[in-house]
């Protein structure tokens, strides 16, 4: 059996850390998507000892920081599926008003059309945001 999180970065690597990495997804609609990903597979958070848990945690908080204070969405969203690939995986994604599903999930019908000028603004800010997540997790695993 294969895992597409064990065989591929998942997106477009942010950061990669010795327990877990950051990805950008590339999901359209959505310009501040990303993925915290458990670096070994596990599929359940209560697989990863205690410890590891709050590491994993501190690293989900960080690029939800860093989106908040570059973005500055409407909400956060966090979410651990794993119903479809079952390695462990925080969704972090930063919302805005405007875009085409809000108020409801990213994974529900669209609400209204896609506004692109809102998606460009959004992209625009991606560098900084990532800069920030960057040197977060860096403090975070120099701390660890």
């Amino acid at each position: 059996m294969t895992c597409p999180l064990c065989d591929t970065l998942g997106g477009r690597l942010v950061y990669q850390g010795q327990a877990f990495r950051v990805i950008h997804a590339d999901e359209a609609g959505f310009p501040a998507f990303y993925r915290v990903i458990w670096q070994s597979h596990v599929a359940e958070f209560s697989d990863l000892s205690a410890a590891e848990r709050v590491q994993c945690m501190d690293a989900v908080t960080a690029v939800e920081r860093a989106l908040r204070h570059t973005l500055a969405p409407r909400k956060i969203n966090l979410a651990a599926l794993g119903n479809v690939v079952p390695h462990l995986h925080w969704h972090v994604i930063a919302r805005f008003e405007g875009d085409s599903h809000f108020p409801a999930p990213v994974w529900a019908a669209a609400q209204r059309a896609r506004d692109a000028a809102q998606e460009a603004r959004v992209a625009v800010a991606l560098p900084a945001a990532e800069a920030a997540m960057i040197d977060a997790l860096r403090k975070l695993e120099s701390n660890s």
